[in-house]
C-alpha cells in the first residue's frame, strides 16, 4: 500500500510538471517581443499599390493588435513589430516575406592619439580642410552633448550639399543644439520603448541628448574640433582633437539605459543612408549569427553599397579565442591598443618594497605615513569579498584602511565606492589571470591604484607574511613615451572569426586604452550616481574607442580620395598598417606578455600617414560580395535577405572563400585525420587576389615571410608591373600544405613592393 502511495505522488508530481512545462510553453508563444521583418520589396502582391499598406495588410493578417513600429526604406526594406512567436512564424510563410528575425539588444564596447598616429606631422598627402569638410561621419551610440568645444564650428564653410538630414527637436534639445559642426542629431527610441515602456525622462533624456557620455566620447574621437588645454582633472593635459577634425559630425542615438535595441539600429541606418553621411561609427555588439540574420551586417551591406564606410568594434571579449563581434567583410572590425602614454601611481608597501599602477585620481591624497593594508577576501563574511562586491565587506575590519580589491564580477570603479561606503580610505585594484599585465586607469572616488596580477600578487604574499601589513599609495602623475607602445590590449576581442574562419578578422587595432576624449555634463567621470564631478573630458577604454578612431582616418583618406570606394580606404589602411615596433620586434600582447598575433591585430596597427598613398589597393564590388555569399553556399533567399537584391549563383561557376578580394588571407585547414579517405599528408590551395594601382606607374616584386614549415608557399607571377593608375593585375598564391595537430596555429606574411610602397597582407593558417 505504502508503494502504491509512492506511485502515485510520483505520477502526481510528474502530471504537474508537464502540465507546468505546457503552460510556461504557452506563456512563451503567447508573449511578444519585437521582430524586423524583412519583405521582398519587388515582390508586392499586385492588389496593393503602395508598399505601406502591403505592410498593414500583412501584419493584420495574423496579428488584431501588432502596429508598425518603424518602416524601413534603405539598409532593409520592411518594418518592425510586436508578435507572438506563433504570429511571427505566421507572417514569415507569407509571400514577399524574406526573412522575420527577432530583434538582438546590442551593447556597448566600452589628446593624446593624433600625435601617436603621426596626424601631427606635416604632409602634402592630407588633405585640405575644405575637403574635409566635405566628409560626413555618422555616430551610432547614447547621443551627444553639443554644448563642449568639441563641437566648436568655427572655421568652417557650409554645410556639405549631399547632407539631408536634420536636427531634431526633443529634451533639451533644440534645433540650435547644432550648427556647422555637428550637423545632424536625431533618436530612435520605439524598440525600447516597447520593451521597457515610455522613457522615465527624470533618468535619461528623450531626444539626442547623451546623458551616458559614451556617444560623446565616440563622436569628439572620430571628428571632435581642436580643443586647447584639455585634460581630465589635471590629466593628460594637451590638445584634444577627433581624427578628422575638420569633418562633420550626425548623431544617432540608439543606445538607452536598457540598451541599443536592433530595430533602433537598423532605423537609424536607414535614416543616415538617406541623410548621406560618408562614414558611420558604431561602437556597439550583440549576438553572432549568419550574416542573412544579423541585422548590423545587414544594414552595413546596403550602407556599403552606397559608398558609406562602416567601421564597428571588435567587441571586448579578449583574450579568449573566437570572442570578435560585427565580422561581415564589408564591415571594418577594429581592434583596441594601447598608446604611448599612462598615468602611474607609486605603491609602497611597508617592507619598503616599490611597486607601480595607475589611477586617475586626483582628490585628496592619503597621508605619507603608511596605512594599514587588508585583502578584501579576508575582511568579508561572503564569498565576493575578494572582489569587492557591494555589502561584501565589513566595516570594522576596513575602516581607516586601504583594501586590496580583485579585478572583476563588477565596475573597477564601483569597488573603490563598496571599499569607501565600508569605511576605508583607499584601494589596490588587482588583476587575476583573466586580465594578466593590462593596466586600465579610472578617476577613483578615493586614492587608488590598479596594479597587474604579478604586482597583485607579489602585494598578497607581502600581507600574508606579515602580522601587520602596511602601505602608502602616492599620487598619479602623466607619463610620455611608454614603450613598448603599442601592445595589443587584453581585452580586445580575438579570431579565428567564428562565423567565416576563411576571412581573417580583426582588421586592425587602433587606439582603446586610456583614451582623452569629450564627455556628457549629465554624469561624472566614472558614470556612477555617487559621483558629484562634472567634466569635459574624460578618460575610458574599450574597442569602443578604438573603432572611431579608425572612422575618422577612413574619413581623412575620403577626403584626400573622394572616388575611393569603402573597400579600397579599408585596404589601404590595412595594407599600411605595421606590426612591429621601430626595433623590429613583433606588437606585443599585453594577455601574455609575448608577440601578437594576426588573430589579434588583424593587418596590424594603423598608421594613417601610409594610408593615404598605399601604392595598391584590394578593391572590392557589389559582385565580390554576392560571389562571396555564392562560396558560403547561400540560397537565392538568404542572399536577397542580406544585399535585397535578386542574384542566383552560377552553378557553372566555381565559387571559393578563397578567391575573395580580401586585403588579409585566411586559410583554415583540416589534419590528415579530418580529410577524406584520411590518408594524404598533403594538400595545395590555391588564392588568387586583384591588385588595383592607385598610385604612378611601377613595378612591384613580392616576398613572402613565414614562421612555419608545415606550408610552402608560392607566387605567381613574382612580378606585377602597371604602367596606368587604376590598372588592375591578379596574381595566385599556392599554399602546399603539411599536416599538424588540430589547433595549431601559425602565421605568415605577404608584401609587394616598388621600392616606395609596402603592400602588406597577413595570412593565417589554423589546423581543425
Amino acid at each position: 500500500m505504502k508503494s502504491l502511495r509512492f506511485k502515485l505522488v510520483e505520477i502526481f508530481l510528474f502530471l504537474s510538471l508537464y502540465y507546468a512545462c505546457i503552460a510556461a510553453e504557452e506563456k512563451i508563444q503567447k508573449a511578444k517581443r519585437t521582430y524586423i521583418v524583412h519583405v521582398d520589396k519587388s515582390n508586392m502582391p499586385e492588389t496593393f499599390t503602395d508598399h505601406a499598406l502591403w505592410y498593414d495588410s500583412s501584419l493584420k493578417s495574423v496579428s488584431d493588435s501588432a502596429s508598425v513600429l518603424y518602416r524601413y526604406e534603405n539598409v532593409v526594406h520592411g518594418y518592425s513589430t510586436m508578435l507572438t512567436t506563433e504570429e511571427a512564424e505566421a507572417l514569415g510563410e507569407q509571400p514577399g516575406i524574406l526573412s522575420v528575425l527577432p530583434e538582438v539588444i546590442y551593447e556597448l564596447h566600452t589628446t593624446r592619439t593624433p600625435e601617436f598616429l603621426g596626424l601631427g606631422k606635416s604632409t602634402t598627402l592630407f588633405p585640405t580642410s575644405d575637403s574635409m569638410g566635405e566628409v560626413i561621419v555618422g555616430i551610432l551610440d547614447t547621443g551627444v552633448w553639443p554644448e563642449l568645444k568639441s563641437f566648436d564650428d568655427s572655421g568652417l564653410g557650409p554645410v556639405p550639399s549631399h547632407w539631408k538630414g536634420e536636427c531634431q527637436v526633443g529634451k533639451n534639445f533644440s534645433a540650435s543644439s547644432c550648427n556647422r559642426k555637428l550637423i545632424g542629431a536625431k533618436f530612435f527610441s520605439k524598440g525600447y520603448e516597447v520593451a521597457f515602456g515610455p522613457i522615465d525622462e527624470t533618468m535619461e533624456s528623450r531626444s539626442p541628448r547623451d546623458d551616458d557620455g559614451h556617444g560623446t566620447h565616440t563622436a569628439t574621437t572620430a571628428a571632435g574640433s581642436v580643443v586647447p588645454s584639455a585634460n581630465l582633472l589635471g590629466y593628460a593635459s594637451g590638445t584634444a582633437r577627433g581624427m578628422a577634425s575638420h569633418a562633420r559630425v550626425a548623431v544617432y542615438k540608439v543606445c538607452w539605459l536598457g540598451g541599443c535595441f536592433g530595430s533602433d539600429i537598423v532605423a537609424a541606418m536607414d535614416a543616415a543612408v538617406a541623410d548621406g553621411v560618408d562614414v558611420l561609427s558604431m561602437s556597439i555588439g550583440g549576438g553572432l549569427s549568419e550574416y542573412y540574420s544579423d541585422t548590423v551586417a545587414i544594414g552595413a551591406f546596403t550602407a556599403a553599397a552606397n559608398g558609406i564606410f562602416v567601421s564597428c568594434s571588435a567587441g571586448n571579449g579578449g583574450p579568449i579565442p573566437s570572442s570578435l563581434s560585427n565580422v561581415a567583410p564589408w564591415i571594418t572590425t577594429v581592434g583596441a591598443g594601447t598608446l604611448d602614454r599612462d598615468f602611474p601611481a607609486s605603491i609602497t608597501l611597508g617592507n619598503n618594497e616599490l611597486h607601480s599602477g595607475v589611477t586617475l585620481y586626483n582628490g585628496k591624497q592619503l597621508s605619507d605615513s603608511m596605512v594599514p593594508l587588508v585583502y578584501g577576501g579576508n575582511v568579508s563574511n561572503s564569498s565576493g569579498g575578494a572582489l569587492c562586491m557591494a555589502g561584501s565587506l565589513i566595516p570594522e575590519k576596513v575602516a581607516r584602511k586601504i583594501v586590496i580589491c580583485d579585478r572583476g564580477g563588477s565596475a573597477r570603479v564601483q569597488k573603490g565606492v563598496v571599499v569607501k561606503d565600508a569605511g576605508g580610505i583607499g584601494m589596490i585594484l588587482t588583476n587575476t589571470d583573466t586580465f594578466g599585465e593590462e593596466l586600465v586607469a579610472d578617476a577613483h572616488l578615493l586614492p587608488s591604484a590598479a596594479v597587474g596580477q604579478k604586482t597583485g600578487d607579489a602585494i598578497k604574499k607581502y600581507i600574508s607574511s606579515t602580522r601587520n601589513p602596511t602601505a602608502k599609495i602616492g599620487p598619479g602623475t602623466t607619463k610620455l613615451g611608454v614603450q613598448p607602445s603599442p601592445v595589443v590590449a587584453a581585452f580586445s576581442s580575438r579570431g579565428p572569426n567564428p562565423v567565416t574562419p576563411a576571412i581573417l578578422k580583426p582588421d586592425i587595432i587602433a587606439p582603446g586604452v586610456n583614451i582623452l576624449a569629450g564627455w556628457t555634463g549629465a554624469v561624472g567621470p566614472t558614470g556612477l550616481q555617487s559621483d558629484p564631478r562634472h567634466v569635459n573630458f574624460n578618460i575610458i577604454s574599450g574597442t569602443s574607442m578604438s573603432c572611431p578612431h579608425v572612422s575618422g582616418l577612413a574619413a581623412i583618406v575620403k577626403a584626400a580620395h573622394p572616388e575611393w570606394s569603402p573597400a579600397a580606404i579599408k585596404s589601404a589602411l590595412m595594407t599600411t598598417a605595421y606590426t612591429a615596433y621601430k626595433t623590429g620586434q613583433k606588437i606585443e600582447d599585453v594577455a601574455t606578455g609575448g608577440p601578437a598575433t594576426p588573430f589579434d591585430y588583424g593587418a596590424g596597427h594603423a598608421d594613417p600617414v601610409a594610408a593615404l598613398d598605399p601604392g595598391l589597393v584590394y578593391d572590392a564590388t557589389i559582385d565580390d560580395y554576392l560571389g562571396f555569399l555564392c562560396a558560403l553556399n547561400y540560397t537565392p533567399n538568404q542572399i536577397k535577405s542580406t544585399t535585397h537584391r535578386d542574384f542566383t549563383c552560377q552553378t557553372s561557376k566555381k565559387y571559393t572563400l578563397g578567391d575573395f578580394n580580401y586585403p588579409s588571407f585566411s586559410v583554415p585547414l583540416e589534419t590528415a585525420s579530418g580529410r577524406r579517405g584520411g590518408a594524404d599528408s598533403s594538400s595545395i590551395i590555391k588564392y588568387t587576389r586583384t591588385l588595383t594601382n592607385v598610385g604612378a606607374p611601377a613595378t612591384y616584386k613580392v616576398s613572402l615571410y613565414s614562421q612555419t614549415q608545415a606550408v610552402k608557399m608560392s607566387v605567381e607571377p613574382e612580378t606585377l608591373s602597371f604602367k596606368a593608375q587604376y590598372e588592375k593585375k591578379s596574381y595566385t598564391v599556392t599554399f602546399k600544405t603539411s599536416s599538424m595537430p588540430s589547433g595549431t596555429t601559425s602565421f605568415a606574411r605577404l608584401e609587394w613592393s616598388d621600392g616606395k610602397h609596402i603592400v602588406g597582407s597577413p595570412i593565417a593558417f589554423s589546423w581543425t
